[in-house]
């Protein structure tokens, strides 16, 4: 790792934990440092409502920045998304047909739904892109895949058997990380911690895929089992993401785009400073949302539109301008 590199991610981890305190103070009350103590009763607010809150932001947020960064890395795409792949949209429909059938009064049972549906998308892309591994096919099948998925999401909503289960639904969709216990924190943890440690493997060789793929397989590269460790890293976080917090869009597709500047081009390179920055931005959202002086809490989801959509078109205006 370069010194750049490294200055880069002390930065990054030190303003994580700079935003960390904040976020425990930060809220509709803001608790100051000297109630941080067991005797007051304010105590319990940090430790069993905003400090589990606060470790799945990160939980979260370092999962798809770094999910995004090994999208970016492998479609050699820099508007890759985990959207992208099908698989968030079909963890989505998971928890939502657990929601429409009632099986989601049980604590476990829309998590189960939403790993569930990722599991199956990761399935469905295997068997779609063959034994190929193409690049082009594997993204066709990811955008049809969030297609179909998107549609039986919006066709259970339309089909709701109560208006209270589509209420719950369209909640749940907006995606937001309140309410959420150490129970949340204790199935997203794992699921994100293999996830990640899948996807960290991936480093050299998609420095070697930027050569391209006949350079890539010539040093050695096996296209499959990047695919199957991509899709499969990507599927434990997304899923865990989606299972605990429902849908947040645009972290992935703009964390790498903030970091590269800074860490270089290099896909390997970009890794872990998106994780800690992904980390980072989803707790500063997620803080904001909970300290503006709203009658109800803003959804984290719809911040993350609110902030992702201008960048998006910020870039493919900034990429228009570069094209010939």
């Amino acid at each position: 790792m370069s010194s750049k590199l490294l200055k880069l991610n002390i930065i990054l981890l030190a303003a994580l934990f700079a935003l960390i305190g904040l976020s425990l103070i930060a809220g509709k009350v803001w608790i100051p440092l000297d109630a941080w103590q067991s005797s007051d009763p304010r105590w319990l607010i940090i430790a069993e409502l905003r400090l589990p809150r606060t470790v799945l932001a990160i939980i979260i947020g370092a999962a798809l920045g770094l999910s995004g960064a090994a999208m970016q890395g492998y479609l050699r795409n820099p508007l890759a998304d985990p959207g992208l792949f099908g698989i968030s949209s079909s963890a989505a429909l998971g928890a939502v047909l657990s929601l429409y059938f009632g099986f989601a009064v049980s604590a476990y049972m829309l998590p189960a739904f939403a790993l569930a549906g990722a599991g199956l998308a990761m399935a469905v892309l295997a068997l779609m892109a063959g034994r190929s591994g193409s690049l082009i096919l594997f993204t066709l099948a990811g955008m049809i895949l969030s297609s179909v998925t998107g549609s039986m999401t919006a066709l259970a909503i339309s089909l709701a058997p109560t208006p209270f289960a589509a209420s719950e639904i369209m909640t749940w969709l907006l995606g937001a990380l309140t309410d959420r216990s150490w129970d949340d924190v204790k199935l997203a943890l794992p699921l994100t911690a293999v996830g990640i440690g899948i996807l960290a493997t991936t480093a050299r060789s998609l420095d070697a895929l930027t050569l391209g793929e006949q350079a890539a397989q010539s040093m050695g590269v096996d296209r499959r089992r990047v695919q199957w460790s991509i899709v499969s890293g990507v599927g434990l976080c997304v899923g865990a993401a989606v299972a605990t917090s429902g849908v947040i869009g645009f972290v992935g597709l703009m964390v790498p785009h903030m970091v590269r500047p800074l860490a270089g081009n290099r896909p390997s390179a970009i890794l872990l400073p998106s994780a800690l920055a992904g980390a980072l931005l989803l707790l500063a959202a997620d803080s904001f949302v909970r300290a503006i002086p709203t009658v109800s809490e803003l959804r984290l989801g719809i911040a993350m539109s609110i902030l992702g959509g201008p960048f998006f078109f910020m870039l493919l205006f900034k990429m228009r301008r570069t094209l010939p």
